[in-house]
This record gives structure tokens, C-alpha cells and sequence, in this order.
């Protein structure tokens, strides 16, 4: 007994090295698709490589441009260096809803990459969407976000900053005549009610959207756009897929939100813009359409919102 237990715990420790190894590779390419279709929310800066190394990877199967997202000030220059840079790369830049009272409170619980700050009030907060402000001016710059409400990782002592930002993104979006796109996690009647109180700027794009059928049908009727990410693949995801279903194909969308939200059968691995496919043929087979008409809708509601 001792020794069978022995070798037991030997291959289960070999098959937990294995799994472990598994989750720091790549997955592999899928196959490409017949229609270019654009990732139309990712975060290079976040990912492994080069710029020039993600994008050849995604071009080899037919994604051909991608919206590289700004959440603070220092990704939002990066973004809009990397877009005028690169012809395949456009840019969105804000201060994303984790990072609103980040700033205002120096609140350690909120957008986390750079630690925790000293407060900085809202004259700080200010400040720093002045900076959005004339970013979101640049002609390469072509969306304002994420920005929105997440209830989910900042408290109640934050959602006054959380919503005075989303607030002057909204206007900035729209005195630009940039797309507006919107981080909501856990905040879905809230963000509507902003939407509404403010006036949304024409274009809106809900980035990973995570309502159910009946926000769906309520943001397709606002003529709001609805982008879906990998976790739609996932096993408890049906209200996602019960979203995509009825959204219209005239409002859809696709991203990674890479390198999170890696797509099954990949689900824990590093996500980046070719795996776009996957998530894609998902989705086809969700609203029972042919793949490349999924694809020739989705190229062509990007290119739209994004306005390239």
C-alpha cells in the first residue's frame, strides 16, 4: 500500500508539473479564417513578444487589425504610440474604472498593475482626464475607454470617483466624436442609467459584454454595440450565449481582452489577438450562422464603430 501510494503521488505530481508547464504556453494557430475580421479589444502591453510578433501571428489567420485599449495614463500613451506606429493598430485611451479612485483615494483594491498611491483628490483625477482629453484628440486614437462602472473590484468608498469619471469620459467621447467604450462588471443598471443621464455619444461599444438576454436586447434597441470575448465559450457562461443569440448581427463584435479570457479549449493559457478565430466560430455556431457571414458582419461593424 505505502509503496502504491508512493507511485501515485509521483505521476499525479508529474501530470500537476505537466498542467502548470501547459498554462505558460501559447495555444496553437487555429485555422485561419476566409474573412479578415479585426480584434476589437486587446492589450498588447500586457502580453509576451513584440508588437510586430502579435500582429504577424494574427494577420496568418485573418486578423488583420486590432484596438489596443488604454487603462491608465501611462497605457493610453503607449496605446496612441503604438497606433500611429503600426497601420494595423488603432487606439482607445481612459483611465479605467479600477483606476478612478485609485487616483482620488489611493485606493490599493483598485486598477492594481502599479500599486498603491498616495491620495490625489479630484483635482488629481482632473488632471489626469485632462490628459485623456487631449489624447483622445489624435487622429490614430479612435475610441475613449474603457471606462464605465465596476462594482465588483472598488467598494462603495470608490464609486463617486468610479462615476465622476465615467461622466467626463462620456463627454470627451463625444466632443471628439470618438467611440465610447464601456468596462461594466456588476454594474449593468448603472451604467444604462449614466448612459442615459449624460446623453451617449453616437457610437457605444459594451467591451466584454456580460449582461443577459434582456440587456442585450435593451443595448441593441439603444443601438449600442455588444462585443464578445472568449469567456462566451465557457461551460457556465449560457447567459452570454443567450445574449449573443438575440443581439443583431448589425451590433456584434469580437475580441480577446487578451491575454485574459482565453477561449476554450484554451481556457487558463495566455490569450492574444490570433485566437480571435476561436471565439469567432463559437459564436457562429451560437447564432446558427455560416462562419464567414459571422465574420463579414463583424469586419464590417468594427471597421464602423471604430471608424477606419
Amino acid at each position: 500500500m505505502a509503496a502504491r501510494a508512493s507511485n501515485s503521488g509521483t505521476a499525479d505530481g508529474e501530470r500537476k508539473k505537466k498542467v502548470d508547464h501547459d498554462k505558460d504556453v501559447p495555444p496553437p494557430p487555429p485555422a485561419p479564417l476566409n474573412v479578415p475580421v479585426a480584434d476589437s479589444h486587446t492589450h498588447l502591453d500586457m502580453q509576451g513578444g513584440t508588437v510586430g510578433e502579435a500582429l504577424a501571428k494574427a494577420a496568418a489567420v485573418g486578423v488583420t487589425t486590432v484596438i489596443q485599449v488604454g487603462c491608465d495614463l501611462a497605457g493610453s500613451r503607449w496605446a496612441a504610440e503604438t497606433a500611429a506606429a503600426h497601420d494595423a493598430v488603432w487606439a482607445t485611451v481612459a483611465l479605467h474604472p479600477n483606476e478612478a479612485p485609485r487616483i482620488v483615494l489611493g485606493d490599493p483594491d483598485g486598477w492594481s498593475r502599479q500599486g498603491a498611491r498616495e491620495p490625489g483628490g479630484d483635482a488629481a483625477l482632473d488632471a489626469a482626464l485632462d490628459e485623456i482629453d487631449a489624447l483622445a484628440a489624435l487622429d490614430h486614437v479612435r475610441g475613449v475607454g474603457e471606462t464605465g462602472l465596476d462594482f465588483f473590484r472598488t467598494g462603495p468608498d470608490g464609486v463617486a470617483a468610479q462615476e465622476r469619471s465615467f461622466r467626463r469620459h462620456i463627454a470627451i467621447a463625444k466632443r471628439h466624436g470618438k467611440a465610447l467604450v464601456i468596462h461594466d462588471r456588476d454594474a449593468h443598471d448603472d451604467v444604462l442609467r449614466v448612459l442615459a443621464e449624460e446623453g451617449a455619444p453616437e457610437t457605444v461599444v459594451f467591451h466584454c459584454f456580460s449582461g443577459d438576454a434582456a440587456m442585450a436586447k435593451i443595448c441593441a434597441e439603444a443601438g449600442y454595440y455588444l462585443s464578445f470575448a472568449g469567456n462566451v465559450t465557457f461551460k457556465n457562461a449560457q447567459p452570454l450565449r443567450d445574449a449573443l443569440a438575440v443581439a443583431p448581427l448589425d451590433r456584434i463584435l469580437v475580441e480577446t481582452d487578451a491575454p485574459f479570457l482565453t477561449p476554450v479549449p484554451y481556457r487558463g493559457r495566455p490569450n492574444a489577438p490570433y485566437l480571435i478565430p476561436v471565439t469567432l466560430r463559437a459564436m457562429a455556431a451560437v447564432k446558427g450562422v455560416d462562419e464567414d457571414a459571422l465574420a463579414t458582419a463583424v469586419a464590417a461593424n468594427t471597421a464602423r464603430a471604430f471608424q477606419y
